[in-house]
């Protein structure tokens, strides 16, 4: 994977790597690139593509630090996706296993947005940008929103 500027790629540890691939590929639509398994069945290191991303993971080695969300009691990162239709998008993930955190809604930033977290505890946020919105725009309408709740 040559790579002639500079990239943030998640690397996720998940309890179970070979089990959240499979949930990866029906949940975001993720096309494995590689797979490197250790001598005892747990895998050292995974590629995938979702969309034009790549996303690493591994299995968890507690013994070397190398822990999931599961051990830790939840995940203090999110994920986040842009996808053209977030509604459709974000049914597939809920229909391979993710878990509702914040329903689909039009947001005061301009974007429709939503979250999940997937079976291995990590947390997605799914987006589709629905209108620019100046600054001062987008403060207007979270004051608005506040206001009505």
């Amino acid at each position: 994977m040559a790579m002639q500027s500079t990239h943030i790629i998640p690397h996720l540890v998940c309890e179970g790597a070979a089990d959240a691939i499979e949930f990866y590929k029906k949940a975001f639509n993720a096309e494995e690139m590689m797979r490197m398994p250790g001598e005892d069945g747990r895998i050292m290191h995974a590629a995938l593509k979702i969309g034009d991303s790549t996303l690493m993971l591994a299995d968890a080695f507690p013994e070397y630090g190398g822990k999931g969300p599961k051990a830790l009691n939840g995940s203090p990162v999110t994920l986040h996706m842009y996808s053209p239709d977030v509604d459709a998008a974000f049914q597939q993930a809920v229909d391979a296993g993710a878990t509702v955190r914040m329903p689909v809604a039009d947001m005061f930033w301009g974007d429709r947005y939503g979250q999940v977290t997937d079976p291995f505890g990590h947390h997605w946020s799914i987006a589709t940008h629905i209108k620019d919105m100046t600054p001062e725009e987008m403060m207007a309408a979270m004051k608005q929103q506040s206001d009505c709740q």
